[in-house]
């Protein structure tokens, strides 16, 4: 193994690389920030200042001490600072402060993944023991033993939980939680910006209920959030909560110096604009600092993708450094996988971490050194997350983004201001999406009987309380509606998903032992029979299916290839809500069918074989927002649906830019002769029931779009268009065809 190198020896080593250096874009370099202090405000109990200055803590940040000060005058707050900030302080100090005070009192701490939870949950531990009282501090989760829960319910002065465990262990069950709801002071909601989308508007209705049962009980508490920096933290807090809320960003802490390099892989083929991609470009790049034992984490956009290079890494290093040096992180891991991960990162054992943007989160791993980012996140917010992961508060940290050769990823690499000079995005969600509200007015009405007139936050009530007692669901007297069926409704409802039931993995390799789980329109396309399923680096072949009863039943293989597989997808439009010119949003259905397999081989990535794909259609009615291409800048019927391909993939790898949603929330499909217009026609769809507000927000910003897909096209260096540009391998002018095509889309032709 090479010696070890500081990062600051590494920055010169890779900027006198030319095989490095002659690839880079852009070398973006942020300052060293020093701290900005404020006094502890006088409102802190001085056995809470005695704690403090246990902790060599003698002065606040200033966006710490005006949270304090927001907070003790009654005031719900959003705190918006960069990671590694010292937010915990914002709400630790004036919640213990409050139960110094007023010992029964309590709290009700929120995190959005029970990872989160126990991780914060030790820094305040150390808090409460500090303060030698009585105050207790537990967590309640799924993991939580079923012998503890009734001291959880009982003893706990805070109570650290994840929205899923509130929305079916909590409030179901309210009853027994009269002393929480009774004295329930303060609401914590950390990581505000996750609750966005369709998990967004699961949670906001979760705070509707939660609202309901407070007033029941007598209690109006007030909301703390916390949330990394996003274009509407405002409005996100007050769509979550409907309440008023002030904004804390006047951020104190100190930051140190931070290299952020955009890389583009060398181009292999200039004809057809291919690059080397971008998964191998990462592993040579990350083996050099994990080679340099410089602690890297790597960021990946997908499961299939985080196992791959977990792959090459610890192939590549298994000699010299050995197999549990670098591992992978993300969600279908075990709880008990996940902890051990964190634990050995914070203690410095392992070297290197390969991870989705379940890392992405204020989870304690310690002073990480670098990062390398697989792939445009998604979101800037979520660009930033990554990049903060690396060199927390004082140490020079290295972020490097390498491109792969989607259109998305080369528009950001090579035009690095859409990430540096743009204000990250807003968070979206519906908490009126239909299907969802109706879902949660179920289980508020098993929780609390409805009030003829009532209202479920701001939501009028009465025809759905009138559609649900039609379907025999609810029960109508003396002007209440009261639960009626057997049922328990929030059993059944999955926040995270649009499906209610993952599909459980299982290992028969070691004797039926459950590896993970996998929501089920992904199961189609990741879980089929014969699917390679990547877990830990260990390779699983599928040997069935069963979507009936959602499982999964997989064996350890060893092969030299990885499977990615095809949804054939059939639109009906429903009803038309608005149109402007070519463009309309409206209802449609979509029917999708897992169709085929390929295999991929390592290394080439060549494909090597495929198969068919047996599974039952699904069907999703949803919202969409559709474009109608002009006919006449088309030479031939197929030069017609080369157009269509070529603006729907535009569309498709950009709209996420700027809607601040993953690329799997938004997809695309096209009708070369819609049924409802007879012209060529691209749909962008939600792919959740209902819709979720991202296609309606394509309506409104789809000039933003446009303007980035006709910037992409023009400024990319090939003759006719590629791959990198258009999707594909242009001929003649098709470049310009594109192009006209979308200024007519835009209304500039």
């Amino acid at each position: 193994m090479r010696k070890k190198r500081s990062v600051e020896e590494m920055i010169h080593t890779l900027k006198t690389d030319p095989g490095f250096s002659q690839n880079v874009t852009h070398w973006h370099t942020v300052e060293a920030k020093p701290a900005r202090y404020a006094p502890i405000p006088s409102s802190l109990p001085p056995d809470l200042v005695r704690v403090l200055h246990g902790r060599g803590i003698e002065q606040l940040y200033t966006h710490q001490a005006e949270a304090i000060e927001q907070t003790s005058r009654g005031n719900s707050t959003v705190i918006v600072t960069p990671t590694a900030s010292g937010k915990t302080l914002c709400y630790n100090l004036p919640v213990l402060s409050k139960m110094i005070e007023q010992p029964n009192a309590r709290a009700l701490y929120l995190y959005p993944t029970k990872a989160l939870a126990q991780d914060q949950n030790s820094d305040l531990m150390e808090m409460v023991e500090a303060l030698e009282g009585d105050l207790r501090c537990f967590t309640y989760d799924g993991d939580t033993a079923p012998a503890a829960r009734t001291k959880v319910r009982d003893a706990g002065n805070i109570v650290i939980t994840n929205p899923d465990m509130l929305h079916s262990g909590i409030l179901p069950h309210h009853t027994k939680w009269i002393r929480l709801f009774e004295n329930l002071e303060y609401i914590v909601v950390d990581e505000l910006h996750t609750y966005r989308g369709v998990f967004g508007s699961h949670v906001a209705n979760v705070f509707r209920r939660l609202k309901r049962i407070c007033a029941y009980y007598g209690s109006h508490p007030k909301w703390i959030m916390t949330s990394a920096t996003i274009a509407n933290p405002v409005k996100l807090a007050e769509l979550l909560t409907e309440e008023d809320v002030v904004l804390v960003d006047n951020n104190g802490a100190p930051q140190g110096k931070k290299h952020l390099i955009f890389y583009n892989p060398p181009v292999v083929n200039e004809a057809l604009g291919i690059r080397r991609s971008a998964t191998l470009e990462t592993k040579r790049i990350a083996s050099k600092l994990v080679e340099a034992d410089i602690q890297t984490i790597v960021f990946a956009r997908s499961r299939v993708r985080v196992e791959v290079l977990l792959t090459y890494l610890q192939e590549l290093t298994r000699r010299e450094l050995g197999p549990k040096s670098i591992v992978g992180y993300r969600g279908g891991y075990l709880p008990s996988e996940r902890r051990e991960i964190e634990r050995r990162l914070r203690n410095g054992e392992i070297k290197a971490v390969v991870s989705t943007n379940a890392l992405e989160l204020g989870v304690d791993i310690g002073q990480l050194q670098a990062c390398v980012l697989n792939g445009y996140p998604g979101t800037v917010a979520s660009m930033w997350q990554q990049a903060g992961r690396a060199g927390r508060r004082h140490s020079e940290a290295l972020v490097i983004f390498v491109a792969s050769s989607s259109s998305l990823d080369q528009l950001v690499v090579e035009q690095p201001d859409l990430i540096l000079d743009r204000s990250p995005e807003a968070a979206r969600l519906d908490p009126n999406n239909l299907i969802i509200l109706v879902d949660h007015m179920k289980c508020a009405a098993f929780e609390l009987p409805f009030q003829k007139g009532e209202r479920f936050g701001t939501v009028e009530t009465e025809e759905i309380l009138d559609f649900l007692t039609d379907a025999h669901i609810l029960h109508e007297r003396a002007d209440k509606y009261y639960w009626m069926t057997d049922a328990f409704p929030a059993h059944d409802i999955s926040l995270r998903t649009s499906d209610q039931e993952n599909v459980v993995i299982v290992d028969q390799t070691a004797k039926n032992q459950v590896i993970g789980e996998m929501d089920t329109f992904s199961a189609m396309t990741l879980l089929h029979d014969e699917a390679i399923y990547l877990h830990g680096a260990e390779q699983y072949q599928v040997e069935r299916l069963d979507f009936e009863e959602k499982k999964a039943y997989v064996r350890r293989v060893d092969v030299d290839y990885y499977t990615d597989a095809n949804l054939a997808v059939e639109l009906k439009v429903l009803e038309e809500n608005k149109t402007t010119g070519v463009k309309t949003f409206g209802e449609v259905s979509v029917i999708a069918m897992a169709t085929l397999f390929k295999k991929i081989k390592f290394g080439t990535h060549e494909n090597i074989g495929s198969g068919p794909i047996h599974l039952p259609e699904r069907e999703l009615h949803t919202t969409a927002t559709w474009f109608t291409l002009d006919e006449r800048f088309a030479y031939s019927e197929a030069d017609m649906e080369d157009q269509l391909e070529a603006v729907s993939d535009l569309l498709r790898r950009l709209a996420p830019l700027y809607l601040m949603c993953d690329t799997l929330d938004l997809f695309t499909t096209i009708q070369m002769k819609a049924t409802h217009t007879n012209k060529p026609t691209v749909y962008l769809y939600d792919r959740y029931p209902g819709g979720i507000g991202l296609s309606e927000a394509l309506y409104r910003d789809a000039d933003e779009v446009l303007d980035a897909a006709i910037r992409t096209v023009d400024d990319c260096p090939c003759e006719s268009g590629c791959p990198r540009c258009v999707g594909m391998i242009g001929y003649g002018d098709f470049k310009q065809q594109v192009v006209r095509q979308l200024q007519a889309l835009k209304g500039t032709i």
